[in-house]
């Protein structure tokens, strides 16, 4: 079954990200580096079953992302029952993204 990429705003962040494991990637489409963190984040996805994935345009929801304090982009935030528990700044290799979700 194909699982479905959560797009994120003011009025679903919290919601979305209350319960379980959720990376969210903060990204735009200008941004190079974003380009490559995409595929492997959604690749993770698809092999894994433990954690849901959202992303955010920060052009359309700069509010959320200044909320966040993010001032680089691709930033991935892992949350954990809403809470944001880590952060990577910057296009990462896969393995990191998965010590990430196994922290």
């Amino acid at each position: 079954m194909e699982k479905t990429i959560i797009n994120l705003t003011k009025e679903n962040m919290e919601s979305e990200v209350a319960n379980g494991v959720t990376l969210v990637d903060f990204w735009a489409d200008w941004c190079g580096p974003c380009k490559l963190v995409a595929p492997i984040l959604e690749e993770l996805y698809e092999e894994r079953d433990d954690f849901r994935l959202a992303k955010i345009n920060v052009d359309e929801e700069g509010e959320l992302a200044e909320g966040f304090g993010i001032q680089g982009i691709p930033t991935v935030i892992l949350f954990r029952d809403g809470k944001a528990e880590l952060a990577a700044v910057g296009a990462k290799q896969k393995s990191f993204y998965e010590e990430m979700l196994r922290s």
